[in-house]
């Protein structure tokens, strides 16, 4: 079967994006992806009393049911025969499977998480070979409160037993699934309320979140502001079972220390504890006062975007500033670059700032690094990538600046996103009633940032170009930014692979085909990566 005009437009819609997405019909499913499922869960709590009836009710029939999380992965896999369990096996899909069309193209589960609704698909209808021997139906399972996705209970059966008639009976599992969500949300709110009573009784302010839930105490209402709140919110997202200590400063000005600590026997319950301080927080990433005068070499690492220019013109004070860049010398050639820095060696005076150290040909670090060695004036500030990426003689050149600064990247500075985004505005020359609305800072800290300060200064413009009078709301935003729904903290690990992939699109272009292949994954799972990680720029 091929793209027709009579395919129904759901179907065709969806097969079209597989197209797009680089999916083979014949090999999808040999190219499948695996990753562990969260087995304690919100949804797999209460699905499984639910699927375990509805096994019952199938059982010893020609039908199979998926559970398939938020993230595309099949959560559970019950099957009514063992031969239809066989043919599941050989197929590979099992427990942990990526069944996102990106991956394998069209298909219920994958398709309804696209478009957010229940669909039927037959047969040919499939996009992948393998799968067009059966029939599947899927139905979105939402969060009753939150009313975000939260997965897809999909039943299949070879395509020849398919029946309409069991369409109502998925429909009925689905709302039974909901409601257990609902009564979950229910007992999280008192589990969370008795938690938020016991801690008011001290005198420090005290709050408790837990979805779209705020509790404050008289202390906290009078502490906090609606942009602390929102900020609070940010971090409670980051929060584990072993809890994180955080210091801040308040929109009021104030020093305070904060603990978040989750609350047991809720679903992303959170305390917040806050404690004002005597003395002010210090930036974060100031790991190098600016305002002190030195002479030897510096480094500013750190991921494109993280303000490391900037960053690199403070270190020199009131010094002149003179920055050459590796751009230059691709652009004018490694003798032209060579002769500028001699030339700004020799003078003396100033500040030299080598921007893209990491970048350069070895000729002309090896011209930087003998400069270096020598301990003489000019004093020498390099610019490049994560300390941890730099290999050869760009390695061995940093290893003799005992001054350095490692700039995080955006994604991981939530705590500072208030005041980084005053500082960006008022750069912009904006008024002082162009602040953020909490709602617009919340959804800001949702994003992940792979253009780390320079996407958020685009951001920014674009929405005080167009906001009206008072605060910038979050319909002033860019329409990809004003959403938070889905939007989650990426764990240590995940945060790592995001920046192999951004680094990787970074150095091929864009180019989706050249990235996988340095990357050593398929296509189909780097486009999944993309979906999953939230990289929206490419």
């Amino acid at each position: 079967m091929s793209l027709t005009d009579e395919m129904r437009a759901p179907i065709a819609d969806s097969w079209r994006r597989a197209g797009l997405a680089g999916v083979d019909p014949a090999s999808a499913l040999e190219r499948l992806t695996y990753a562990e499922v969260d087995l304690r869960s919100p949804l797999m709590a209460a699905a499984t009393p639910v699927l375990d009836d509805l096994g019952d009710q199938l059982s010893e029939t020609v039908f199979s049911t998926l559970l398939v999380d938020r993230d595309g992965r099949v959560a559970q896999r019950w099957c009514g025969t063992r031969g239809l369990e066989r043919a599941f096996d050989d197929l590979g899909v099992a427990v942990g499977v990526s069944m996102l069309e990106e991956a394998v193209g069209t298909n219920a589960p994958g398709t309804v998480l696209e478009t957010r609704e229940r669909i039927a698909v037959h047969g040919s209808e499939h996009y992948a070979v393998p799968l067009r021997d059966f029939s599947c139906y899927g139905h979105p399972i939402f969060h009753p409160v939150t009313r975000r996705i939260e997965g897809v209970l999909d039943i299949t059966c070879v395509a020849t037993s398919a029946d309409p008639l069991l369409r109502p009976v998925v429909a009925r599992a689905v709302a039974d699934i909901e409601q257990r969500l609902l009564d979950s949300s229910r007992v999280s709110e008192t589990e969370l309320l008795h938690a938020f009573q016991a801690a008011s009784g001290r005198r420090r302010a005290v709050v408790a979140m837990l979805d779209d839930l705020t509790m404050s105490n008289r202390t906290a209402l009078d502490l906090l502001g609606q942009v602390d709140l929102t900020l609070l919110r940010m971090l409670a997202q980051d929060v584990g079972s072993s809890g994180l200590s955080r210091e801040l400063t308040l929109e009021s000005g104030v020093a305070a220390r904060v603990r978040v600590e989750h609350v047991p026997r809720t679903r992303g319950g959170s305390l917040v504890h806050v404690e004002p301080l005597a003395r002010p927080r210090s930036p974060r990433n100031r790991t190098t006062p600016v305002s002190r005068v030195a002479t030897g070499p510096a480094l500013v690492a750190g991921a494109p975007g993280t303000g490391r220019t900037t960053y690199a013109a403070r270190l020199a004070g009131d010094r002149r500033v003179a920055v050459l860049t590796a751009a230059r010398a691709l652009l004018d050639g490694p003798a032209t670059w060579s002769h500028d820095f001699v030339s700004l060696v020799r003078a003396g005076q100033g500040t030299v700032c080598v921007d893209g150290i990491d970048l350069l040909p070895e000729q002309l670090v090896d011209l930087v690094a003998s400069h270096v060695a020598t301990g003489a004036a000019p004093r020498v500030v390099l610019i490049s990538g994560p300390v941890d990426d730099l290999v050869g003689r760009a390695a061995a050149l940093v290893s003799a600046c005992t001054d350095r600064t490692e700039l995080a990247p955006l994604s991981a500075r939530t705590a500072d996103l208030p005041d980084l985004v005053a500082t960006q505005l008022a750069d912009l020359g904006c008024d002082a009633a162009a602040h953020l609305a909490p709602s617009a800072l919340a959804a800001l800290g949702a994003q992940p940032w792979p253009g780390n300060l320079r996407e958020l200064r685009a951001v920014l413009e674009h929405a005080v170009r167009g906001r009206g009078l008072g605060p910038v709301t979050v319909d002033d935003l860019p329409e990809a930014y004003r959403s938070r729904d889905g939007a989650r903290t990426l764990a240590p690990i995940e945060r790592a692979e995001r920046d192999a992939i951004v680094a990787a699109l970074d150095q091929h272009g864009g180019n989706k085909v050249r990235a996988a292949a340095a990357l050593g994954i398929s296509r189909t799972t780097l486009y999944a990566k993309l979906r999953t990680l939230r990289i929206t720029a490419y």
